[in-house]
């Protein structure tokens, strides 16, 4: 085995083997361009309730502006460290160029960058459940590749719109109305990122990213034709390899989608496999919500079962206590959705603002 930092070394239980991983059968694939919306909706469904992840196509966005950003950020990443790190983020400054990220304590095998679709963003400032301060996180454009910047600003126009698409066939496929959730996202904290995954010298060993869950409520991937993203298969719980389709993006369920069904969808295990040959490329969107939204159980989906299985956080104090795990190794597991799981009904409080402990 060649030298690799001990930090990046997976526990034996998380190790990839590449021998055992199986290309996924039947994952599903949905044309968004069909003119029946009624079989649109039952395909949605049906992904949403059976896999946590679907391929679509026809999907609406142009190609080129795809190719744009990935011509660009390659120029970024192939630049020196020194000159990447000029716009490096850190507590503080949350947004920007990261090679020491952490997934459950681990060290992932990559470097990012990291912008948010809202030029400012309105975040938390603390996670305090007291404090009410607003933060305005500002994206870290850098010099070089100069063409960069725009190119990323326009794509994440197109994710914005084809996330608001998704979520209203979402929505019908719960049976509500097409714009049920548009009011949790009039100042969204959705995302873009940037993932490079060098080549590894001992692929067996790490992991480009640990197993997780998004937390929020969807997201959009685009993959380059190298692959290596697994999913954890809902049926029988295995790792299954997920075969780049040329202008498909992937599409996967967060923890937030999760809690507002009452757990009708569910988030989706996944993880990132890294080679010793060639590097890999991804761009995932993720969409979420305003940072003031309390995350809970929809009382339209709710008023049909017994209880809500989630009590109500809000989302911006949990992103941020999410976010600390970037930057450093945590002593005990990070929050998740979990956390706030199987509270009696009598005390689910959905408007309460001190719910976030």
């Amino acid at each position: 085995m060649a030298p690799v930092n001990a930090a990046f070394i997976q526990d034996p239980r998380h190790r990839p083997n590449p021998h055992l991983s199986q290309e996924a059968q039947g994952i599903p694939l949905i044309d968004l361009s069909s003119p029946d919306v009624d079989a649109l909706v039952d395909d949605i469904r049906h992904a949403c309730r059976q896999w946590g992840f679907f391929q679509i196509i026809n999907h609406g966005v142009p190609l080129e502006r795809l190719h744009r950003v990935e011509e660009a950020v390659r120029k970024f990443f192939h630049l020196s460290l020194d000159e990447k790190r000029k716009v490096k983020r850190d507590a503080r400054k949350v947004l920007g160029y990261y090679d020491s990220e952490h997934t459950k304590n681990v060290l992932d095998w990559k470097e990012v960058f990291d912008y948010t679709a809202n030029e400012p963003t309105l975040a938390a400032a603390s996670v305090d459940e007291d404090d009410d301060r607003v933060a305005y996180w500002e994206n870290q454009w850098p010099q070089n590749p100069p063409e960069m910047r725009e190119a990323c600003r326009e794509y994440a126009k197109d994710m914005v719109e084809l996330a608001k698409r998704l979520m209203e066939l979402v929505a019908m496929s719960l049976g509500l109305p097409a714009r049920r959730f548009e009011e949790f996202f009039t100042d969204h904290t959705s995302s873009s990122r940037i993932n490079r995954y060098p080549p590894c010298p001992s692929p067996e060993h790490v992991l480009g990213v640990g197993p997780h869950k998004d937390p929020g409520v969807l997201t959009i991937l685009a993959q380059d034709e190298v692959g290596g993203l697994e999913v954890k298969r809902k049926s029988d719980g295995k790792w299954i390899g997920v075969k780049p389709l040329p202008g498909a993006y992937i599409i996967n369920l967060g923890d937030v989608l999760q809690v507002w069904t009452n757990g009708q969808y569910e988030s989706v295990e996944h993880r990132v496999m890294v080679n010793s040959v060639k590097e890999r490329f991804s761009i995932p969107f993720f969409l979420n919500p305003s940072h003031y939204t309390m995350v809970a159980p929809l009382e339209e989906l709710t008023q049909r079962q017994t209880a809500a299985n989630y009590r109500a956080y809000n989302w911006g104090k949990f992103a941020l206590t999410r976010k600390r795990s970037n930057f450093m190794k945590l002593q005990v597991e990070n929050i998740q959705i979990q956390h706030f799981k199987n509270i009696p009904s009598q005390h689910y409080i959905p408007d309460s603002p001190r719910v976030f402990g």
